[in-house]
């Protein structure tokens, strides 16, 4: 099988020999200035040096770059400072860490505290938040509490995905690429104007990639695997008749259908986090079935009323998701008990799925504000939320051909609603005030019931649960000018995330129940344009407090999820966003940040795992008949929290008259990160050090271009998750990727 040299679909050829027709105009100029940045972090639009917080703003070459092999969002991850992204299910669920701060449940009501934001609808359900990005005009990644404008489940952050929007102009663009793996890659958008009034934009994605990985078993279900077809859309209707008012609708969809994630055992060498010899990521060996499905579909309408002296703003949202993941989970074939077995010893058979056959999420925002005023201004505004969701758990007998041998059920009816309103003032010359206060409601009706089991446990009654809390999050920051090109500020805040319940019963007969988690944060940072606005700067420190933290005790022998509370977790480090115009035709981006956390509770344990692994924690249970002891975890850090990470680009242009030949890199590094709540050798995984590749011409002023590219170009494999109640089971990030990739703007 051909695994890293590009083939190209047929029609990718035709477009790059088409496109390579020779163009003529004028003449292009370098630039001389950075481009300014504007985000809409506090609900305005604002130049990114003037906001008071950690701010980070994703666009342009970045994510054409990172976008052209079909990667999904995991891309992001590392890309500014201190977020990281993961997932176990694949492309359908990631999950998302900002200082460290998220959570490694893998269940299909899992609460994270970076909350997801797509063209201002919140998406709260983990399958929401994999939604494909294209046609996007810029992402925000907001670092530290955001309890103000977006409330309940981002004590850690927020990302904010901003859709690009129809406008009064016939334009669009089409983008084609192709290369290893049989990939075939295309998004594209229209807009037009309708009328005077209206206007209409148009866009949509599909990746295909194809399977790549062999399956050695004789007659399983699956001979190869790897290979995925996504396809999304979105449709958006903007009505603006005059200044005063404006309506923008928004449908969106996507489907689905590929490979679940691919757990590998034993491929973790004993003793170490190293691969073990000979591993080839081109093969694997299981027994049980492997597919995944998604479809969603969702709209929103935003309408805006503008009076001069007020501005309301009303945001409706609805989503609605189905999925279904399944996986041999043991990542081997056969059994102790059952030989032939391997990779290694495989103590049992494995194999699951969830599934969400009922998702339904409304959501109701209200927001009056004043002008945009440098002295005064304001804003109030009114939420709801409702979210209702069904989850399907499946185990089933990879011996008896897969028959189905495990069911549970679980039902959860989520309402929320706040009221919030935030203040910006400057009190004195060069010093400006902002402040906000939230006050949100939030409550749960969960249910569980098992009515199979795999292990013998037989069938449950109805299991019900019924969290309900209410709270007050906010924040204070001051902004002092220094200069006209330099900002200095400081910020309090404090987040909080709702109580969660865990009813994951298939291997168990009690539901968990996590308490409201609170963050306090401090944070003082500097952010200036320098050198007539060639060099932009923006550095923090930061500092929080995790009262409660909401926690998930994953795996152990029993397979068994469980949410714990800490008593306090802490979390301090720095951060560095740069971009550098070094000459008219290089330009520069560094970024960076430290984090060190710690879970302190002395009295908090959890089960390590039950698969043999050189445990590092205090022993405080030892696991009976060498199963899985229970430790302590007081002092560790927090999971998939990794302390340094840094990335950087460069874009060298040369210019060939009114066309250019351009070279772009990026390369993003995190280090080492734990796996799981406790400590071992094996579940830890090792630094990583990914870099891109592209070689660009574009011509015809900028309308047309064919590109080169590479990524993970360096073709370095790691483990970045593990499976720890049955063997040393691994998964691995993205192997190296080639293709070829041409664009056409019109």
């Amino acid at each position: 099988m051909l695994r890293h040299t590009p083939r190209l679909a047929p029609l990718t050829l035709a477009v790059l020999s088409a496109l390579a027709a020779p163009a003529f105009g004028q003449e292009s100029k370098p630039p001389v200035q950075l481009e300014s940045i504007t985000v809409t972090a506090e609900r305005r639009s604002e130049d990114i040096k003037d906001v008071p917080n950690s701010v980070s703003a994703i666009r342009g070459d970045l994510l054409e770059a990172l976008n052209s092999s079909g990667q999904d969002v995991r891309m992001l991850a590392s890309r500014v400072p201190s977020l990281n992204i993961e997932s176990s299910f694949g492309r359908a669920f990631p999950r998302f860490y900002i200082r460290g701060i998220g959570n490694t449940d893998f269940d299909l009501n899992a609460s994270q505290p970076v909350s997801l934001l797509f063209d201002d609808v919140v998406q709260e359900n983990p399958i929401l938040k994999g939604f494909p990005v294209f046609d996007v005009d810029q992402i925000e990644v907001l670092r530290g509490p955001q309890g103000t404008l977006f409330g309940r489940n981002s004590p850690a952050g927020v990302v904010k995905f901003e859709s690009a929007k129809p406008r009064q102009a016939r334009e669009g663009y089409i983008n084609i690429g192709g290369g290893t793996f049989n990939s075939f890659n295309a998004d594209g958008a229209f807009n037009t104007p309708l009328n005077s009034d209206w206007a209409l934009r148009i866009a949509a994605q599909t990746q295909h990639r194809g399977d790549w990985v062999d399956n050695t078993v004789p007659n399983a279900p699956n001979k190869s695997l790897e290979g995925y077809d996504d396809t999304a859309g979105r449709v958006q209707l903007l009505y603006a008749p005059n200044k005063g008012f404006s309506a923008l609708f928004n449908v969106h969809a996507r489907t689905l259908d590929g490979t679940a994630r691919l757990f590998r055992a034993n491929i973790i060498k004993p003793g170490s986090n190293d691969l073990v010899d000979g591993f080839d990521e081109g093969k694997i060996s299981i027994d049980g079935r492997n597919e995944q499905s998604l479809d969603a579909a969702g709209g929103s309408v935003r309408l805006r009323w503008d009076w001069n002296t007020l501005a309301l703003t009303s945001i409706t949202g609805y989503e609605h998701v189905k999925a279904y993941s399944r996986g041999d989970i043991d990542g081997g074939f056969g059994a102790s008990f059952a030989p032939p077995m391997g990779p290694g010893f495989i103590p049992f058979p494995s194999e699951s799925a969830d599934g969400l056959p009922k998702h339904k999420q409304f959501t109701q925002e209200f927001r009056l504000e004043s002008p945009k005023s440098k002295t005064w201004s304001w804003l109030v505004g009114l939420y709801f939320f409702k979210e209702d969701i069904t989850i399907d758990s499946f185990s089933y007998d990879t011996l008896a051909g897969g028959a189905q041998n495990g069911y549970a059920k679980q039902t959860q009816d989520n309402k929320a609603s706040a009221i919030y309103g935030s203040v910006n003032a400057e009190i004195a010359p060069k010093w400006t005030v902002r402040a906000g206060l939230r006050y949100t409601k939030d409550d749960k009706d969960f249910t569980a019931q098992r009515t199979q089991s795999p292990i013998g446990g037989g069938a449950t009654g109805v299991l019900t649960a019924n969290p309900s809390d209410n709270d007050l999050s906010g924040d204070v920051s001051l902004l002092f000018a220094l200069d006209p090109n330099t900002n200095l500020y400081t910020r309090l805040a404090r987040g909080f995330r709702a109580p969660s319940v865990q009813g994951r019963i298939l291997f168990g007969d009690t539901l968990s129940v996590a308490d409201t988690e609170h963050v306090n944060s401090f944070e003082a940072g500097v952010k200036s344009e320098l050198y007539e606005r060639r060099l932009r700067i923006a550095a923090t420190a930061f500092a929080y407090e995790v009262k409660d933290q909401q926690l998930t005790a994953v795996g152990g022998a029993a397979n068994f999820n469980r949410l714990v509370n800490a008593k306090k977790t802490t979390g301090q480090g720095l951060e560095l966003d740069m971009q550098a115009l070094i000459t008219p035709n290089l330009l520069g981006t560094l970024s960076a940040s430290y984090n060190k956390t710690e879970i302190k509770d002395p009295d908090l344990f959890v089960q390590a795992c039950g698969s043999g692994c050189t445990v590092l924690d205090p022993i405080v249970v030892p696991g009976s008949n060498g199963g899985a002891p229970t430790v302590s975890i007081n002092g560790n850090p927090l999971p998939n929290a990794p302390k340094v990470v840094y990335n950087f680009t460069l874009r060298y242009t040369v210019p060939l008259g009114a066309n250019e030949l351009f070279f772009y890199t990026d390369w993003a590094y995190r280090s080492k990160i734990n796996f799981f709540l406790y400590e071992s050798k094996e579940f830890t995984g090792k630094p990583l050090l990914e870099g891109g590749l592209r070689v660009g011409y574009r011509f015809g002023n900028g309308q047309y271009e064919v590109s080169a590219f590479g990524r993970n170009i360096t073709n370095e494999i790691r483990v970045i998750g593990g499976i720890d109640f049955n063997n040393l089971t691994g998964m691995i990030n993205e192997p190296r990727t080639w293709g070829l990739q041409a664009r056409a703007s019109f």
